[in-house]
């Protein structure tokens, strides 16, 4: 491929890539003329602490080179987590293109080659369990990603682009969540195998599905939008399907946050740990019911005998997304999540995302996150007075969700982003066409191409870390049907003993 030296030019050439081998060789191009390539061989930089990592990176280099697999699992335990020496700045992103630090990338692939040293260390050396442990341990206090699919109507079939291209690069974390319309999107992450998914992620298959998700059916006491359609989509892709079921099927840890219709219930997150036996369909069905265009709904589950009975009877359901869009610090308490992957579609998020977490070293920046986080607070001070003052108890619903809306955090460490419009408001309570989902889609998958090498770098350990850990407990698994796991041995042994009398 041919550019001139213009930065802008080759800047065009990115922004019109129709492919993400154009979109990567193109920007790949731009580091070398920009300068970027020669920032990448420099080590030293004030947003990182390049001497900590570059020491890292030669005790790691020297135990490997002796072969020494309890030094490196040493070295490893002591301090290894996500952001060592603030390597995931968000500053270090914004240099290159492509890339970061070649250190950075040094450190990267020196850890997850140790990882893979230790998982085939001779066993006379590291013995089986202790690998196991090392792994569950280190796993643990590493952490994970996750990708939280933000609500949306009918613009959250942008997160089929995302998840699409997310999974043509093998991306895909193992913790998904969902709200509102993004519960659609994460239920079949979380319920089919890859070849599957990949499938179903087409505007031809979601066009069959929701082409007419939207139907007015005129002003009525608990909604203005017929259901039945979206109620029988739902249906034909999820079926009597319950979250510990598809956890079974795919290890998606998948989420579905729901929000209470009453004003005494907290926002639920439905996942195999918290709800196994609840059914996705009506999870989903009720995450998607926007107050007014949907009816809430009660939520279904399975008994022992697999009959369906009420989940939580007596409480209705309505959409995730107005009190748990992303909930970030509940998936990081169930699932040891420590970085997040963000969707966002969500209308309702616009006029929030300038209060973002990155880092900047921009004073416009800086002044505009100020003053969006000073009027988020007074806010939320404001709908808390109205609230406290209100006698009628619809009135204080209707407050206390606007005051949901307005606290939430709508960004996390990585965050996709349309190039928003105001002519793509008019989709988010229409029906969608074939031309309007391919759009939509490939708008999704231009842009998910910037954060295609971030997350792979951001998610590289944490990979690695699961491979081996699936492989070792597959075979845990192995011994233990054969009866050879070390302690049952020594229990069955015990146990003969005392039956002959030799205790």
């Amino acid at each position: 491929m041919l550019f001139g030296p213009n930065l802008s030019d080759i800047e065009k050439e990115i922004e019109n890539a129709d492919s993400y081998q154009a979109f990567y060789e193109a920007s790949l191009y731009h580091d070398e003329v920009s300068g970027a390539n020669a920032w990448k061989e420099e080590d030293d930089s004030s947003a990182y602490d390049y001497q900590m990592i570059r020491k890292r990176v030669e005790r790691i280099k020297a135990a490997r080179a002796s072969r020494d697999a309890p030094a490196l699992m040493s070295i490893l335990h002591e301090g290894i987590h996500g952001n060592l020496g603030n390597i995931a700045n968000p500053l270090l992103n914004k240099k290159a293109k492509i890339g970061t630090k070649k250190l950075i990338q040094e450190f990267l692939d020196e850890v997850c080659a140790a990882l893979d040293f230790i998982y085939n260390a001779d066993e006379n050396e590291v013995d089986f369990y202790e690998k196991l442990s090392f792994f569950d341990e280190t796993n643990h206090s590493y952490g994970q990603s996750c990708l939280m699919l933000s609500g949306g109507a009918g613009l959250g079939f942008f997160h089929a682009g995302v998840v699409k291209t997310l999974l043509a690069h093998d991306l895909i974390p193992k913790v998904v969540s969902g709200a509102s319309a993004g519960s659609i999107i994460a239920a079949l992450i979380g319920t089919r195998p890859k070849d599957e998914l990949a499938d179903l992620l087409t505007a031809e298959n979601i066009y069959e599905h929701f082409r007419g998700w939207s139907r007015f059916k005129g002003v009525r006491q608990d909604s203005f939008f017929d259901s039945t359609r979206l109620e029988n989509a739902l249906i034909e892709l999820f079926d009597l399907t319950t979250f510990d079921e598809a956890y079974e099927k795919t290890g998606i840890s998948m989420t579905i946050t729901v929000s209470p219709a009453d004003l005494h219930q907290h926002s639920r997150l439905l996942n195999h740990k918290t709800s196994p036996n609840a059914i996705i369909t009506q999870a989903v069905r009720a995450s998607c019911a926007i107050p007014y265009v949907f009816s809430p709904v009660y939520l279904k589950a399975k008994n022992q005998q697999g009959d369906v009975i009420p989940y939580i009877p007596n409480r209705q359901f309505a959409d995730g997304s107005l009190m748990a869009d992303l909930p970030f610090e509940r998936l990081a308490r169930l699932f040891g999540v420590n970085h997040s992957i963000v969707s966002q579609i969500n209308p309702l998020a616009a006029p929030f995302i300038a209060g973002g977490k990155h880092k900047t070293d921009s004073i416009k920046e800086l002044t505009i996150r100020h003053a969006t986080t000073l009027a988020k607070k007074n806010s939320v001070y404001f709908f808390d007075v109205l609230e406290s003052l209100s006698k009628n108890d619809a009135l204080r619903r209707g407050i206390h969700k606007v005051r949901s809306i307005i606290e939430q955090q709508y960004v996390g460490d990585i965050n996709i982003l349309p190039k928003r419009k105001l002519t793509d408001y008019r989709h988010v309570f229409a029906n969608p066409s074939l031309d309007s989902l391919t759009k939509l889609i490939k708008s999704a998958e231009k842009a998910c191409w910037p954060h295609i090498d971030m997350i792979r770098r951001n998610t590289q350990i944490s990979k690695t870390f699961r491979k081996h850990l699936k492989d070792l407990k597959k075979r845990e698994s192995l011994l233990l049907s054969h009866n050879t796991h070390p302690y049952r041995e020594m229990n069955r042994e015990a146990s003969n003993d005392a039956a002959s009398g030799q205790v």
